[in-house]
């Protein structure tokens, strides 16, 4: 007799998990569509639906026009890019390293890790955080948006794991025909953690882009503001951004400026998504924490 689940699902049980699936795919569409065509609506459109539009009678580029115009759209996706990619390659070089090194046999190899492991799930505060950005002239510098999560502890213990298991004796034969700790490194161990290393990669460049909370607390400079700060101080606070700011007069409606921030801030990190897709998997299951 075959187990239940190898039996073959009943047409009626299929419809049913079909229609639920469908209702969950609609509720995640539907959002969607509603933003990109809000941001494309024109300022008729948006009058005729009250609000948010299902779909443009009118649809037009105004509202990104509007927001690139000023310039400080232009100024605030730089901001991101630069802090995402620079911080991602940082991030990424400290915790292969640290990961790397508590992987392998070490002088006081567990009171260290435990050192570490306690250093990195406690964090000190938003207060003496502060005080040590400002302390080493960080303020109003965009070094203060990347050196504070240049090392995030789950995505250290990820690492380390895979790391702890390649095999030894492919390490110790490199060590035998005279290969460093650095060359293992480069040459062994990052190669056969591609899948893993852009898993994390992704972890890392997500947490940069969608950061906002540092800049608020470290950044006067307005001009130095990142993407998702305007996203949160347009929409979040109901706060319009001026005419002065964008450099455009009319604005558009307030609605479609919204809905505009929100695509330019979404766009970029989704493009990056499917080029690591078929990692993400393998990775997660490969650099999972064994029990």
């Amino acid at each position: 007799m075959r187990p239940v689940w190898k039996e073959r699902p009943s047409p009626g049980y299929q419809a049913i998990k079909a229609v639920i699936l469908g209702g969950f795919a609609l509720a995640i569409i539907i959002p969607i569509i509603v933003v990109i065509s809000t941001s494309l609506a024109s300022d008729r459109d948006i009058i005729k639906a009250g609000g948010y539009v299902l779909w443009p009678s009118h649809p037009t580029f105004k509202a990104y026009q509007t927001l690139f115009s000023g310039g400080l759209m232009g100024r605030a996706i730089l901001v991101s890019v630069f802090v995402t990619v620079v911080g991602t390659a940082i991030a990424l070089a400290v915790t292969i390293a640290l990961a790397y090194a508590t992987s392998r046999p070490v002088l006081f190899g567990r009171p260290v890790l435990l050192m570490v492991l306690f250093t990195l799930l406690f964090a000190p505060g938003i207060i003496p955080m502060f005080l040590v950005v400002k302390q080493l002239g960080l303020l109003d510098s965009l070094w203060s948006l990347i050196l504070p999560g240049a090392l995030g502890a789950f995505n250290f213990v990820v690492l380390r794991t895979f790391f702890m298991n390649v095999p030894g004796e492919l390490l110790e034969s490199a060590r035998i025909d005279g290969a460093s700790d650095f060359t293992i490194l480069r040459q062994i161990i990052m190669p056969l953690s591609k899948a893993v290393i852009a898993v994390v990669g992704l972890f890392y460049a997500v947490g940069f882009w969608n950061a906002f909370f540092n800049a608020l607390l470290y950044l006067n400079d307005t001009s130095k503001w990142p993407v998702q700060v305007i996203l949160r101080t347009y929409v979040l606070q109901g706060k319009s951004l001026s005419a002065d700011q964008l450099g455009v007069t009319p604005l558009p409606q307030p609605q479609s400026l919204q809905m505009a921030v929100v695509v330019v801030a979404l766009v970029p990190i989704a493009m990056v998504y499917p080029f690591l897709q078929r990692h993400f998997t393998k990775g997660v299951i490969t650099g999972a924490v064994k029990g």
